[in-house]
């Protein structure tokens, strides 16, 4: 029997990613916040939608860093990795109840692709320049 555990989400940076350093072997890694949107009609035929928050943690040293500098909120991307969780338990305020068990969910990203469009370059003298820079790109992903 084979396992799949894969990811794949498309949606907008809501904040500049974070960059920390581990506290066991000093590698360094970048958090961000990705946000989805779903949208469907409910019962009344009106259109509902719902704007879903995810984690991504970036281990990959190259890619950490490729990511801290480029990427910034308002930011289209594109992530593929796998579903992670981490769990703790916090101690309850009590002597009589039981502690309480904390599970987050993040995804530990493989990839991240931006999607933005780049805009025109202006450019300041010469009208041959100012045609190129409004030309599309040949580098864009579609």
């Amino acid at each position: 029997m084979s396992y799949l555990n894969s990811v794949t989400l498309v949606g907008f940076v809501g904040s500049d990613p974070q960059q920390y350093q581990a506290k066991r072997n000093g590698a360094k890694m970048t958090v961000l916040s990705v946000a989805t949107r779903r949208s469907w009609k409910n019962a009344q035929d009106e259109w509902i939608s719902r704007t879903e928050w995810h984690r991504i943690a970036i281990f990959r040293p190259q890619l950490a860093q490729q990511v801290a500098s480029t990427v910034k909120k308002g930011s289209h991307i594109a992530v593929t990795g796998e579903l992670v969780s981490s769990s703790y338990e916090r101690p309850s305020k009590s002597k009589k109840s039981a502690p309480t068990k904390i599970t987050s969910w993040s995804i530990r990203a493989n990839t991240v692709r931006k999607l933005d469009r780049k805009e025109p370059e202006a450019t300041a003298s010469g009208s041959n320049a100012s045609s190129r820079a409004t030309e599309p790109s040949d580098a864009s992903p579609f």
